[in-house]
């Protein structure tokens, strides 16, 4: 069973067990939630919205229509997601954008519509993805580009697939 604030305005019937559901949030009747979930505080994710399980979403997130967030993702704090590339007032065609499994999201980056993030990719706080990123790489800047790579348990290696002290590293580590 879900653990839902009493101030989250959860409409969705869909989802999953041991998910926690923070104060303010607000989470739209077409959405689906995974399992083992933790939705902070401030929360918005709208109704064509997949969230896969073990995900954790940081405060002040928004989810827009065709977005999916597959299992064990991070989503740091104030993260934004777009889903039209060309706004306008209603009506609108939004484009799909997929976060794989294990990527992590560092705070206030800028995700464009229509994006793929890679299984175990790292994007870097405040940064700006303008295209897709591939699995197991580390993207940081304004526009974020390639400066490494990220093991599946998190160490972060150079283009040479080295870390910090110069050991090489499989991307299965």
């Amino acid at each position: 069973m879900p653990d839902i604030h009493p101030t989250a305005e959860v409409q969705t019937q869909k989802i999953g067990k041991n998910t926690k559901v923070w104060q303010y949030c607000v989470i739209l009747k077409g959405a689906v939630i995974g399992e083992d979930c933790n939705i902070n505080f401030n929360v918005f994710i709208e109704n064509d919205v997949v969230v896969d399980n073990r995900v954790t979403i940081k405060p002040g997130v928004q989810l827009w229509d065709g977005i999916h967030i597959e299992d064990e993702v991070f989503i740091g704090p104030n993260v934004t997601f777009t889903n039209d590339a060309v706004p306008r007032s209603k009506p609108y065609k939004y484009l799909y954008t997929i976060v794989k499994k294990g990527v992590n999201i560092g705070a206030n980056a800028t995700i464009l519509p229509g994006i793929t993030i890679g299984e175990y990719a790292m994007i870097g706080a405040g940064s700006v993805v303008t295209k897709d990123v591939p699995a197991h790489e580390l993207w940081y800047g304004n526009p974020a580009v390639h400066h490494g790579y990220v093991t599946k348990s998190g160490v972060i290696l150079d283009k040479e697939y080295r870390d910090k002290s110069g050991k090489k590293h499989s991307l299965d580590d």
